[in-house]
């Protein structure tokens, strides 16, 4: 009996070897692509705005003050470069005053915005822009004196040149930061009072940041 146990071990030792010789090859796997997000700024988006504005004017007093409002506007891109439409609308409190001889003339901006187009390159996640169009502003001008005071509201017309940087900071949010100048046209006040006081034109300095949800879902992969 040990011998036979010892030739069937003997057999078993010799053809171990040529088994896992006669096992086929592991198959060769490539390894996984490693795929980069690519931002395609191409879409609809919404946002907040707020900032600040001054009167460029050489005398004093300069009208001043701030702003926050909301934006919407659409992105197309080919290639690099990104064209674009944005309009935005603000609550404002941008204002001015002076007394003399007891009477108090002053000047506030309750409200201002834009129509713009909006072109620029992009690197990836950020867009580096120039942007132009139509400004408008509602402004009211008040002379008060002995208690009594006397307003008047008109809307203001003009146009807007500027440049910003946005960039997104997380898959659908973006930051933006935006210089414009806007030039508005003169309007005459008081004209129904028999005192006609015309503001000649209002040029003003604005800085402003804002955020925007961009619908969709901006990010594509690149394999």
């Amino acid at each position: 009996m040990k011998k036979v146990l010892l030739a069937s071990a003997c057999l078993f030792a010799l053809a171990a070897p040529a088994s896992a010789a006669d096992l086929a090859a592991r198959p060769y796997t490539k390894a996984p692509v490693a795929v980069a997000s690519v931002y395609n700024w191409t879409g609809f988006y919404l946002g907040i705005v707020g900032g600040g504005a001054w009167e460029n004017a050489s005398g004093d007093p300069k009208m001043k003050g701030g702003f926050v409002g909301g934006t919407a506007g659409y992105n197309w891109q080919t290639g690099n470069v990104v064209f674009g439409i944005e309009a935005d609308g603000a609550w404002a409190d941008v204002s001015a005053s002076a007394t003399a001889l007891g009477i108090t003339v002053s000047s506030k901006t309750d409200a201002l915005g834009t129509v713009r187009g909006r072109i620029g390159w992009a690197v990836n996640n950020v867009l580096f822009y120039g942007t132009g169009g139509y400004a408008w502003i509602d402004n009211k001008l008040s002379v008060s004196a002995l208690g009594v005071t006397v307003s008047d509201s008109k809307f203001h017309s003009g146009w807007t040149v500027g440049a910003g940087v946005e960039a997104f900071f997380a898959p659908q949010w973006s930051v933006k930061g935006e210089y414009l100048y806007r030039s508005l046209g003169g309007e005459t006040y008081f004209s129904g009072l028999g005192a006609p006081v015309n503001t000649g034109t209002l040029n003003f300095h604005t800085v402003q940041v804002g955020v925007n949800y961009h619908f969709g879902g901006p990010i594509v992969a690149k394999y």
